[in-house]
């Protein structure tokens, strides 16, 4: 009996001693940074990419280009009102030609983002990104989604914290670290100090910071730092909600950020700017917002009776933007990593 018991326990020892080994080696992985990505395109194709001219995307290029090469995640962030979501702004770029799957949530595969949650874990869930694809996601926020695109911003120049840790968007919960491996340079780097390349707010005013009690924002909202390449802020000449009035203070630049001040239509509603879906239904208004260059003089549009042109101005100003920074993500990857 006592032989048995000793082979038993001797056994049991042995199982401990491999289960130990397997949960201490899954814990050591777990704890790995993300493998660095490739750019996931053949030579030929990396070419045609690096030939692309981001500044002039054409609808072909979109369709027979971009459609091919990885994209960066867009995270699109609606306002207070949960009945008005970025959803119809979602299916306008997946109309246009946008990769759905760059646009769904990783959690439950929804195309619009809440606007109450933490600047602190969408800065960690951005540098989780862009270590995983080699990408810093793009942010488009509404109203109060705007507000948490800016807040982030702050977020990631350390205005509120002096580390962020990454926060992984497929468990919903923060790693134990505060750097990731720069999947460009393979260089380890805290999450404080990363950049978004294009971020743009609609419809954000300081009269719902008022409003909602979130004092720390007033005095950041129009300042725009320099952890984003471009930033463009859209505003309502008259918008009671939002609290904007003509004259009112602009969006500007504390370091190196492109920060460009676009005022909207007064025929725009606050409510209904994220409504933009039918516009790449339309030839004409998806033909006019393919040609749409920012800076330059826009062609004419028939009488506005003959179809829904509403929401023209951003949705096209924002596609042009969006096709610029897919493709200098793209670009950057390839010479980065280079083809497979």
């Amino acid at each position: 009996m006592r032989i048995i018991l000793g082979r038993n326990k001797g056994r049991c020892i042995r199982v401990a001693v491999v289960a130990a080994t397997l949960c201490v080696g899954w814990a050591v992985h777990a704890q790995e940074p993300a493998r660095l990505p490739r750019a996931m395109v053949d030579a030929a194709l990396a070419r045609q990419i690096l030939a692309l001219s981001p500044e002039r995307i054409t609808a072909r290029d979109v369709r027979e280009i971009l459609a091919r090469a990885p994209a960066p995640r867009i995270v699109l962030l609606q306002g207070s009102v949960a009945a008005v979501t970025m959803r119809p702004f979602a299916e306008f770029l997946i109309a246009m030609g946008f990769p759905a799957d760059r646009l769904r949530r990783p959690q439950d595969g929804a195309l619009t983002y809440a606007s109450s949650g933490s600047s602190e874990e969408l800065a960690g869930t951005l540098a989780w990104h862009f270590e995983a694809d080699g990408m810093m996601p793009l942010l488009i926020g509404h109203s109060q989604g705007g507000m948490l695109a800016i807040r982030t911003l702050h977020e990631l120049a350390g205005a509120f914290h002096d580390s962020v840790p990454v926060w992984n968007p497929g468990t919903d919960k923060a790693e134990s670290r505060v750097t990731i491996i720069d999947p460009l340079t393979g260089q380890p780097r805290t999450v404080v100090g990363l950049q978004v390349p294009y971020v743009a707010a609609l419809a954000t005013g300081k009269l719902p910071r008022l409003v909602l009690g979130q004092w720390s924002m007033l005095a950041k909202l129009r300042s725009i730092p320099d952890t984003v390449e471009e930033f463009t802020g859209f505003a309502l000449e008259w918008d009671l909600i939002a609290g904007q009035f003509p004259d009112a203070e602009p969006y500007r630049a504390v370091g190196s950020a492109r920060v460009r001040n676009v005022t909207l239509p007064e025929s725009y509603s606050h409510i209904t700017l994220p409504r933009t879906q039918h516009l790449a239904a339309h030839p004409r208004t998806r033909r006019w917002i393919d040609e749409y260059v920012p800076g330059t003089a826009p062609a004419a549009l028939p009488d506005a009776e003959e179809f829904d042109s509403a929401n023209l101005l951003h949705a096209a100003d924002i596609w042009y933007s969006v096709k610029k920074y897919w493709c200098l993500a793209a670009q950057r990857l390839i010479l980065a990593r280079g083809p497979e």
